[in-house]
C-alpha cells in the first residue's frame, strides 16, 4: 500500500465507526458544531440541512495527504509557479486593475508585486478558484480527518457565518480541497477576519470582486505586520558548517545578521561579483543593520544547494500559507512581476 493510502487507513482508523456515517448531520461530532452555531446566534436548520447535504471526498483525503510543499524540492515546486504565462497573466490582471493595486499600496504599504503574485500562485488571477464545494471540503476534514478536525470544524462553522455577512450561499460555493475560497483562496475564517470591501458596494466579496481580493491580500498582509521597505530574502554565501545547525531554526527569523556572519552565513551584497543575484542586500552605511532578524535557508534548487537570509517578510508570506518554498514561489514571482510590470510601462 501506498504511504498516502496508509495515511486514509490510519485516519480511517482513528475515525472509527462515523466514516460509515452517510449523512453528516448524524455524525457524533454534529452536536459540538450545532451548538457553536446555535451560540453565535446563526440558522441551526440551516446548518443541519448543510451538513445533511455535505459529501464525504475520499480525494480531499488523499490530497491533503500529499500537499506540494512537503513532497517536492524547490527546484521542482519552483517550476509550477515560475512560468513566463504567469507572468504574463499577471501583467495583464495588473493593468485591468491598476488603480485598486495603487490604493493598497498606498493604504497598506504592501507593493503591488507582491499582492500580484499570492493572487497568481493561489489562483492565477482567479482563473482557477477551485471546484469542490467548500462545504464538502470542510465536512470531509472536520468529521474524516482526525489530525486537524477541530480546525476544520472551526472553518466549517465560520463558513456557515459567512453566509450571513458576505452573501455566500455554503451549499453551493467551490473552493480548494482545504475549503479556500475565491480569487486569494481565503478560508472562513481569514474571510471573517481579513477580507474587506475594497470596492465600496457594501459586499466582502472574494469569489466575484477582484478589488475586494487585491485589498483583502494587503490587509491580511499588513496584518500580519508587513514593513514595508524591508527586503524579504536574499541569497548567501556560507563557509564552514555553522550554517546546519541555524537552518534547522526553520524559516522564522531566530538570529541576526551579525550572528548569521559570525557562524559563516554573508548575504549576498547588490556589487559582489563572486555569487550575481538579484536576491541580494545592500551592505553599505546605508544597508540593513546588523541587528536584523533573519532566518537561514538551505534549499535544494536546480544546482544543487541554495543558501538564502530570509527577514521577517518573508515569514509573513508564510503566514498566508506555512512553507519555505511557497514564500519563496511568491517572492521569486513578485521580482519577475516587478520587473515585467516596469518593462510594460509606456
Amino acid at each position: 500500500m501506498k504511504k498516502t493510502g496508509l495515511l486514509i487507513a490510519a485516519c480511517a482508523a482513528l475515525a472509527g465507526p462515523a466514516l460509515a456515517t452517510a449523512n453528516y448531520a448524524e455524525h457524533a461530532g454534529a452536536d459540538a458544531v450545532l451548538k457553536e452555531v446555535r451560540e453565535r446566534g446563526l440558522d441551526v436548520d440551516r446548518a443541519r440541512q448543510l451538513l445533511a447535504g455535505a459529501q464525504r471526498k475520499d480525494s480531499i483525503l488523499e490530497a491533503i495527504a500529499r500537499p506540494a510543499e512537503r513532497t517536492l524540492t524547490w527546484a521542482e515546486y519552483g517550476r509550477i509557479f515560475l512560468q513566463d504565462s504567469r507572468v504574463e497573466q499577471g501583467v495583464a490582471f495588473a493593468r485591468e486593475h491598476a488603480e485598486a493595486l495603487d490604493r493598497a499600496e498606498r493604504e497598506f504599504g504592501v507593493p503591488r508585486e507582491v499582492i500580484l503574485a499570492i493572487i497568481g500562485v493561489e489562483t492565477r488571477y482567479g482563473r482557477h478558484k477551485g471546484n469542490y464545494k467548500v462545504v464538502d471540503a470542510l465536512a470531509t476534514l472536520g468529521f474524516d480527518y482526525p489530525p486537524r478536525a477541530a480546525f476544520f470544524r472551526k472553518q466549517l462553522i465560520a463558513l456557515f457565518e459567512l453566509e450571513r455577512h458576505a452573501h455566500i450561499d455554503a451549499s453551493e460555493i467551490t473552493g480548494s480541497y482545504a475549503g479556500a475560497m475565491g480569487f486569494p483562496q481565503f478560508i472562513p475564517t481569514s474571510y471573517e477576519a481579513y477580507a474587506v470591501d475594497f470596492d465600496g458596494d457594501d459586499v466582502i466579496d472574494l469569489v466575484n470582486s477582484p478589488t475586494d481580493a487585491i485589498g483583502s491580500v494587503a490587509n491580511y498582509f499588513k496584518a500580519h505586520r508587513w514593513q514595508p521597505g524591508l527586503p524579504v530574502a536574499a541569497r548567501a554565501r556560507v563557509e564552514g558548517n555553522g550554517y546546519v545547525a541555524m537552518a534547522k531554526k526553520g524559516y522564522k527569523p531566530a538570529f541576526t545578521l551579525d550572528q548569521a556572519r559570525k557562524n559563516g552565513v554573508v548575504a549576498v551584497a547588490c556589487d559582489d561579483d563572486r555569487l550575481s543575484s538579484e536576491y541580494c542586500f545592500e551592505v553599505s552605511n546605508d544597508g540593513l543593520p546588523g541587528s536584523t532578524p533573519v532566518a537561514v535557508l538551505d534549499l535544494q534548487g536546480e544546482d544543487g544547494h541554495e543558501f538564502w537570509l530570509a527577514t521577517d517578510n518573508f515569514y509573513v508570506i508564510t503566514r498566508y500559507n506555512h512553507s519555505e518554498l511557497y514564500a519563496m514561489a511568491v517572492l521569486q514571482l513578485s521580482r519577475r512581476l516587478a520587473d515585467a510590470l516596469e518593462a510594460d510601462q509606456p
